[in-house]
């Protein structure tokens, strides 16, 4: 019997997607509309088989990653054939896939539309496009140092619309995985919109570049210079300093202010040296924007590459343990619970007992914390010898930033380790029914969510 390491597994994109999706319909299908038991353990014991023999192929031992892969292909592959509307889901693609190509193709094309602007039969040492191409771009590297001095802020997850004609528990499920979702791979998707708009900057250049080398072929270029307010030293003053990289680096030749002013329009002849400033404006331009951007574009692949190959995702939730156990894999471990203006009863306290069991295994143990009032700030610290740390909240109550995401948010200062939500139904189902459950489930997800928590829903009276 193979033994699965799920606690510091990373696995691919694809993979992790996969299995936040049947999670997210495993949580919100509690009275098994959608998946029977009969369908999870059936998944279970494949992806099992399915996980062996892969391993075996390898020649290695079963990982977690083998096991939860197996097991989500085994139920999407389920629900899909029950349900078209769900298969269509499954085959959506990322909106950021055509943008990783069009964005630098349409780059490309303004960039080479750029002298459509200018005078094609002159080069203007002061030409505009060409000094607010390499401005814009020197200011975007300066944004992008300021940018790694600022702390990283909580995105707030986006109302998104599942597919219709699914059932309500289905459709609920797919609205919390799709704003987990955001939240999960913001890094990833961040990294590829990156890559795309560097080369995007870099072709746009590029073409800007193609563009006018190519109308230099067919006609003859004036080179000079006019403004209102910069005369003639200022003007070489500026160009030295633009020109100096490419000067240096390329040993191009260089001008004299005698040449600056002799380039002043009207008196600069028609046919003075334009390729000598043509080649000046590229190789600047090469050199600030083109290569830079380039470079920052093949990080930024990098960076999502590496998060699409070996995706993050937290595997200490009480889902993924309660998987772990029912494989036959606990190790025992104790489970803190610290309920939030909630008074536990003899009944609720045994099923936090039961609860910690199918964390853990039979060795799992409860430490319930006194309940914090409502209005104050948890006492806790840090401790070696707790597995997993759980604040308890009642469903009942409405989530308020002020008291509960405060509260969530203390814990998560002082427990570098984490946090996570349990949500007790119980009292919810006795007072308003199974009517309006699911709304209720999906505004606390959100809330636990935007507080870098995971929720899951128990019900502390029935907890089987």
């Amino acid at each position: 019997m193979g033994i699965f390491c799920v606690y510091t597994l990373r696995m691919n994109e694809h993979t992790a997607r996969d299995v936040v999706l049947v999670r997210a319909i495993e949580t919100a299908d509690h009275n098994k509309e959608i998946l029977s038991d009969d369908d999870r353990i059936y998944a279970s014991r494949s992806a099992r088989e399915l996980a062996q023999w892969r391993a075996a192929d390898r020649k290695a031992e079963a990982t977690g990653e083998d096991f939860l892969q197996q097991r989500a292909e085994q139920i999407l592959k389920r629900l899909a054939e029950r349900h078209t509307a769900f298969a269509g889901f499954l085959k959506q693609r990322s909106p950021l896939q055509p943008l990783a190509w069009a964005l630098p193709l349409i780059g490309l094309l303004l960039g080479a539309g750029l002298d459509r602007i200018t005078d094609p039969h002159r080069v203007d040492l002061l030409s505009a496009p060409l000094l607010l191409i390499i401005g814009w771009n020197l200011l975007v590297y300066i944004g992008l140092l300021i940018w790694l001095f600022i702390p990283a802020r909580p995105r707030v997850p986006h109302r998104l619309k599942a597919p219709r004609k699914l059932p309500s528990v289905l459709s609920a499920a797919l609205m919390a995985f799709l704003s987990e979702w955001s939240q999960l791979s913001a890094r990833l998707n961040a990294a590829r919109l990156s890559r795309s708009v560097h080369l995007a900057a870099a072709t746009f250049a590029a073409g800007a570049l193609a563009s006018l080398y190519a109308r230099g072929l067919l006609s003859q270029y004036a080179a000079g210079w006019e403004s209102t307010f910069l005369d003639a030293a200022q003007v070489h003053g500026l160009l030295s300093t633009l020109f100096a990289p490419a000067i240096a680096l390329f040993h191009l030749q260089g001008f004299t202010l005698a040449e600056i002013e002799a380039l002043r329009f009207p008196q600069a002849t028609a046919a003075q040296g334009g390729a000598r400033w043509v080649h000046l404006y590229s190789a600047t331009i090469l050199l600030l924007v083109i290569v830079p951007r380039l470079l920052l574009g093949a990080f930024s692949q990098w960076q999502a590459s590496r998060l699409a190959h070996r995706f993050p995702l937290d595997l200490e939730q009480p889902y993924f343990r309660k998987l772990n156990d029912a494989m036959g894999m606990a190790q025992g471990g104790t489970l803190r619970v610290l309920p939030y203006s909630f008074t536990i009863d003899e009944q609720r306290h045994r099923g936090l007992q039961q609860i910690a069991i199918s964390m853990f295994g039979e060795q799992g143990r409860l430490m319930l914390r006194p309940s914090t009032a409502y209005g104050e700030a948890p006492l806790v610290s840090d401790d070696a010898e707790v597995a997993s740390t759980a604040a308890l909240f009642n469903l009942s109550a409405t989530p308020e930033q002020e008291n509960h995401g405060a509260f969530l948010d203390a814990l998560s200062k002082a427990l570098p380790r984490g946090v996570t939500v349990l949500l007790d139904e119980s009292a919810y189902l006795e007072r308003m029914g199974a009517e309006r459950l699911a709304e209720r489930v999906a505004l606390w997800q959100e809330f636990c969510r935007f507080h870098h928590a995971t929720a899951t829903v128990v019900n502390l009276q029935a907890p089987a």
